[in-house]
């Protein structure tokens, strides 16, 4: 058995119940009862007899060995029909979960998993209801982390005896007769809370067989107290055996952890095998011990070349501070770091005390005699050094080696290349909040107190809701004691939540409140889908202290939908709000920041301080800043697991202007590179040009080298990525309004906005607005034409298709059109050849084109996004704000062009509309003349085809379309003019 899991984080999977299940008795039920499986460990629960909705409220624990590894680890529940037969138990469905999906206890929320089949012959049939957490165990006092120690210290030896003992009883085993083993099997078998997982488990004994057990278990541990003083050691050393095993197995999965994700850390793989290794000597600098005792404020200085740095000045001695140089722009071969002490110097009255700095001494080192580090090595243990030079002396502890980008100590180290210590600078990654959509229900109310301190005439109600910034408003009812209105408003609510929802009852005439209510946010529920209804409660009104009715609603925070905070058709993440609902990751994305090239001045000065923001999914990525380089090389390195292939990955490059001035960042260039058209396995090196649009047009802005590899964990889980919906399943069954769901969309924008302008170092408004696309949803008659051409552009081949017929029809080459005749007495005397010859054919077209297929992932396309025709005025348009700021006359000439555009997509959609009111008017006797010429039509024709041969019809049909053009007429068809002239709803629009 494992130990209580007091020091060790705990599995807990609550079985609710089951919906729906097979029937499988023979009489119409079934006696269901589920097993679970997970690490090795295996729990039973009780058997409901005769239920197709049986419910267990059962809580089973497991012992989670290494909680790094739980995200690969999966929790199987399998489901039985148990017979009392002897028989084996026939199997009713299984259930997966990834840890990855599992919440922290607290969090979590009941769902519904349907039943899986365990082969292609299984029969499955309904769902099962679990609430799955995890428990971490509370943090050790000191004293137990001592003793901890102690511990670890013992193991050792403690090893040893294990080893010792376990030959001894290896031997034993040995030598015990066959007969014994064999009954020991027969029993294991016999149990079905300890077959193995791949065999289904026997049927749950009966009763008698359970009290033999008992008995049993009674005989054990009458033998256990008596045989209790000499098992104690034995019992210690195999309870240190059994910490060794989970640690050895923790540490084999961290191995296979770091294999499949090629290392760890948050700056992506340990490897940095898509850029380029940059050296750097880097000086760490803990603490120093001066000769003689003093309280006064010390530092040190390193010195080496032109580069001279200090580090903070402080009265412990102590700074633990890392520097960072650059092997490229050192210019000396000696390094020299030494230490000050700040002594207070007293002047004249009326002037404060000078400080004057005292130097201890120094230590020198010759940069060709600095050792080498790479990791995985271990780093490098600082020593003491003895302060030469003169002066009092002292020791100084520090440590000195050369590694690259790659080392631990570098992204919070003092960089020579990136403006040093300045916060602004440094390479930092960021995670959005998680956000989740808040769906408040307001019912009914009930005892207003309309009544205020003036006679007034009863106005109508409405009911408004604030979350933080966020408010909404119900519609109007007429006023009343109990008013009803049955409405939902939906909110973006982030981690950490609001405390409160406040929801007030107002008049509509006035700004007058009935009375107002706060909500708990924290006190809300959680649904993972449709199918559970969430509670409802009543909520008291006050109108300052004094009491103004009640208020019933129903409060649910909404985890079945993903919350989109970026442009729709741009999204790096469809997952769903909830944790449980999510899947495994189907593979990992690395990226390689090289650097740029040729970037234009961006300052006043001529000089550019660039940096990169990757982002994918909930995770931003920032490299640090090159500071006045039109050439930055970054080499730095990301990874991100994806869920979804077909899912945009952006990178973007910003001038650094909060360093010196604090205002905001400019943008040099953006790019986008959507997963699904990268092979796996693969790895890009692509330089990508940098556009940024400008009032006075686009402009290139250099260029942008990345390394970029899509790795594939299953092929598998990919191509059913390929099969499954997009968006998770709330978006089909509840879907949100077009108008709704952008309103909500710039709300998760503004909020994640908000988030990461808090952060340190903060990623600024401008820079998550341009990531983001907040601008992509207005009107730009540039975007327009862009859209147009490409609809165009894809009916391109319908219209080379219909000339290639027309051209055939008017028999331009006569060869072809004869072609075409045998091809048409082909496919009516043979119909069974369309089909097949027709996939075939486009499985020839796919395999011809495979020679072209793009090898480069694809950023923006300049001539695709119409920047090149766009008119001055038309980029005036699109850089203008939200309402416009421009003189009337120019809003008035905007105005008039878009009238007329949208005057022919006016006449375009009256067009589309009068041919479907044709279709209708022609069988709804609007014109009885033409309706009636229609019905002895179609009865003619269908004397006619009941006659003749469909075949024959077809193939005359086929010579009359294809006729020469000297047997035509080029007046329009009979049918053509007859359709043109029934009458549509035009007539009747005012």
């Amino acid at each position: 058995m494992p130990d209580s899991g007091q020091n060790h984080r705990n599995l807990v999977v609550e079985i609710v119940g089951a919906r729906n299940l097979l029937p499988k008795d023979g009489q119409g039920t079934a006696s269901a009862y589920a097993i679970v499986d997970y690490d090795g460990q295996r729990r039973r629960t009780k058997t409901v007899f005769r239920d197709l909705n049986p419910q267990w409220e059962e809580k089973l624990e497991f012992l989670v060995h290494d909680p790094e590894s739980m995200a690969s680890e999966t929790v199987e529940i399998n489901v039985y029909n148990d017979k009392k037969t002897g028989k084996r138990s026939t199997f009713l469905g299984k259930v997966k979960i990834s840890g990855s999906s599992i919440a922290k206890s607290g969090s979590e929320t009941l769902v519904y998993f349907p039943l899986e089949k365990r082969s292609v012959f299984s029969q499955v049939k309904g769902e099962i209801g679990l609430k799955i957490s995890y428990i971490d165990p509370p943090q050790p006092a000191p004293e137990t982390e001592a003793a901890a120690k102690e511990a670890e210290e013992k193991k050792p030896e403690e090893a040893k005896k294990t080893e010792e003992e376990t030959k001894k009883t290896e031997e034993e085993e040995k030598k015990k007769p066959e007969g014994e083993d064999a009954k020991s099997e027969a029993e294991t078998k016999s149990d079905p809370a300890e077959a193995p997982k791949s065999e289904a488990p026997a049927d749950a004994p009966a009763e008698k067989a359970e009290e033999k057990k008992e008995e049993k278990k009674e005989k054990k541990k009458a033998k256990e107290k008596e045989e209790k003083p000499a098992a104690v050691e034995k019992e210690k050393s195999l309870a240190v055996a059994e910490v060794a095993v989970v640690a050895s197995r923790s540490a084999m999965k961290d191995l296979e952890i770091r294999s499949l994700c090629g290392g760890g850390g948050s700056r992506g793989g340990g490897a940095f095998d898509l850029v380029e290794k940059v050296p750097y000597l880097y000086v760490r600098v803990l603490k120093a011990k001066p000769a003689e005792n003093t309280d006064t404020d010390t530092y040190a200085k390193i010195v080496i070349g032109s580069h001279n740095v200090c580090t903070r000045t402080v009265k412990s001695t102590d700074w633990d501070q890392v520097f960072a140089f650059h092997k490229a722009g050192l210019n000396s071969t000696s390094l020299e770091i030494s230490v000050f002490v700040q002594n207070t110097v007293e002047t004249e009255k009326d002037k404060p005390p000078s400080k004057v700095d005292t130097c201890l001494g120094s230590v020198s080192f010759d940069i060709h005699e600095v050792p080498k580090r790479a990791p995985p090595d271990s780093p490098l243990a600082p020593q003491w050094y003895t302060l030469e030079g003169g002066g009092p002396g002292g020791d100084v502890m520090l440590a000195v080696w050369f590694g690259t980008q790659a080392d631990e100590s570098f992204s919070e180290a003092w960089q020579s290349d990136s403006g040093g210590s300045i916060v602004h600078t440094r390479s930092k990654a960021y995670l959005s909040p998680k956000l989740w959509y808040l769906r408040l229900t307001v019912i009914q109310t009930q005892d207003l107190k309309l009544s205020g301190p003036k006679a007034r005439p009863a106005a109508d109600l409405l009911v408004k809701a604030q979350l933080g910034q966020q408010v909404f408003k119900t519609s109007k009812v007429s006023a009343g004691s109990s008013s009803t209105w049955h409405e939902d408003l939906l909110f973006v609510a982030a981690e950490p939540f609001d405390p409160f929802l406040i929801i007030s009852v107002e008049e509509s005439s006035s700004v007058h409140s009935v009375g107002q209510a706060k909500v708990p946010v924290s006190g809300i529920s959680r649904r993972v889908d449709d199918r559970s209804v969430p509670p409802s409660r009543w909520f008291d009104l006050h109108a300052g202290d004094a009491f103004a009715g009640r208020i019933h609603v129903r409060t649910c925070l909404e985890g079945g939908y993903h919350v989109l905070d970026e442009s729709a058709s741009a999204t790096s993440d469809v997952r769903a709000a909830s944790k449980q609902l999510s899947r495994p990751p189907v593979g990992t994305v690395e990226v390689g920041v090289r650097g740029a090239t040729n970037l234009l001045p961006m300052k006043p000065g001529g000089t550019t301080d660039a940096y990169a923001v990757i982002k994918y999914g909930p995770k931003w990525a920032r490299t640090r800043t090159i500071l006045d380089s039109f050439n930055p090389r970054w080499d730095e390195q990301y990874a991100w697991d994806v869920y979804d292939p077909c899912t945009v990955l952006t990178v973007a490059v910003f001038d650094n202007t909060k360093h010196k001035s604090g205002s905001k960042d400019t943008r040099i260039g953006k790019i986008r590179i959507r997963l699904s058209t990268l092979d796996t396995n693969r790895t890009y090196i692509n330089s990508y040009p940098l556009m940024v649009l400008h009032p006075s047009g686009a402009k290139k802005m250099g260029e942008l080298e990345l390394a970029i590899v899509f790795k594939c964990n299953s092929w598998i889980s990919l191509i059913q990525a390929y099969a499954s919906p997009l968006l998770p399943r709330m978006h089909y069954a509840h879907p949100l309004g077009p108008g709704q769901q952008d309103l909500l969309r710039h709300t998760a924008m503004q909020i994640v906005s908000a988030r990461l302008g808090r952060s340190e170092p903060p990623l600024g408004p401008e820079v998550v607005q341009y990531m983001l696309d907040s601008d992509a949803h207005l009107w730009s008659m540039r975007r327009s034409k862009a859209n147009w051409f490409r609809a165009v552009h894809c009916l391109t081949r319908s219209a080379e298709f219909a000339r290639w017929v027309r051209g055939v029809r008017a028999w331009t080459h006569p060869s072809t059109t004869l072609l075409v005749h045998a091809l048409l007495v082909i496919i009516v005397l043979c119909p069974h050849l369309i089909l097949p010859t027709l996939f075939m054919y486009l499985f020839l077209i796919v395999l011809w084109r495979y020679r072209g297929r793009p090898t480069v992932p694809a950023g923006m396309d300049a001539r695709l996004s119409h920047v090149d025709a766009v008119g001055l005025d038309e980029l005036d348009e699109e850089f203008d704000g939200f309402p416009s700021s421009r003189p009337p006359e120019q809003v008035r000439a905007r105005y008039d062009r878009l009238r007329a555009l949208a005057g022919r997509a006016q006449t375009l959609l009256g067009d589309m509309a009068a041919q479907g009111e044709r279709v209708e008017a022609l069988l709804g006797w609007r014109d009885p003349r033409a309706t009636g010429l229609f019905a002895g039509a179609c009865a003619v024709a269908a004397l006619v085809f009941y006659a003749v041969p469909f075949r024959v019809v077809v193939l005359l049909m086929g010579f009359y379309y294809l006729r020469h053009p000297r047997f035509r007429d080029e007046m329009p068809p009979v049918g053509v003019s007859f359709f043109r002239r029934i009458p549509s709803l035009s007539d009747q629009v005012l």
